[in-house]
């Protein structure tokens, strides 16, 4: 595989939505920081990058938390020289009527799902201005665009934040040269849905309203992010974009 001269940080790649990123990227010829607050799940991404001929290398650290996320970049940026491609996808998402929320639980998901994109870009967004350029992805939800999950109330909150913080960074970091979109899946094919897809009841309703008549695969989301981290993206900063099999059309 030919390597170029890229750099990505993935949050969350141990697995799902993140894992297939991860491998994605790496297929490109970009080295890959494998992030995962999980370090046996990251370390089993980067093994399978290697078995499939790319590089990659396991950056453990919890993306909440300021101090980590610092000495995440500083890691990665001393191992490999410069970050260019960012892909804020870590991610929680507790399910409990609103009036059982917990404090705990709310503070969480924010915390994860939107305080930790505010820091990488941030400390990420510092080394693209310094390498005169770069591209973060945000990975949200098709339930931070006005359409709702039932008992999801800090996952839906955290989202719809994101959606106004991938606006608010792509003005801010244009002038640098730093493309800034978000990715926003339906229903996707991993382990944080299994207790959706479990609900056979849910499910039909679901599938009837996407004109594709599937669920998404990791995959699906993994090929718009690259494509938006390519220069035939060039000119697109500040989009969300959904990849939901139609379920919602704006």
């Amino acid at each position: 595989m030919e390597t170029i001269d890229k750099v990505a940080l993935v949050t969350g790649a141990g697995r799902g939505i993140g894992r297939a990123i991860a491998l994605a990227l790496a297929q490109t010829g970009a080295r890959v920081a494998v992030n995962d607050i999980d370090s046996a799940t990251a370390t089993a991404t980067v093994a399978q990058v290697a078995a499939a001929g790319g590089q990659a290398a396991a950056f453990p650290a919890d993306v909440a938390d300021a101090g980590s996320v610092s000495g995440l970049i500083a890691a990665i940026v001393e191992r490999w020289g410069r970050l260019d491609w960012l892909v804020n996808n870590a991610g929680v998402e507790p399910h409990s009527p609103l009036l059982e929320v917990s404090l705990d639980d709310w503070q969480r998901t924010l915390a994860v799902n939107l305080t930790g994109p505010f820091l990488t870009s941030q400390a990420a967004g510092r080394v693209m201005r310094s390498q005169g350029g770069g591209v973060i992805v945000n990975i949200g939800s098709i339930a931070g665009r006005a359409f709702g999950l039932r008992h999801r109330a800090a996952y839906v909150a955290a989202k719809s934040g994101l959606m106004g913080f991938t606006r608010e960074c792509a003005r801010d970091l244009a002038a640098f040269h730093i493309r800034v979109n978000a990715v926003c899946p339906g229903v996707i094919i991993t382990e944080m849905t299994a207790h959706l897809r479990n609900d056979e009841q849910m499910m039909r309703k679901w599938l009837e309203d996407i004109p594709q008549g599937r669920l998404g695969e990791p995959d699906d989301v993994a090929g718009l992010v690259v494509f938006l981290c390519s220069d035939a993206a060039g000119y697109i900063t500040g989009q969300a974009i959904n990849v939901d099999g139609g379920k919602v059309m704006s």
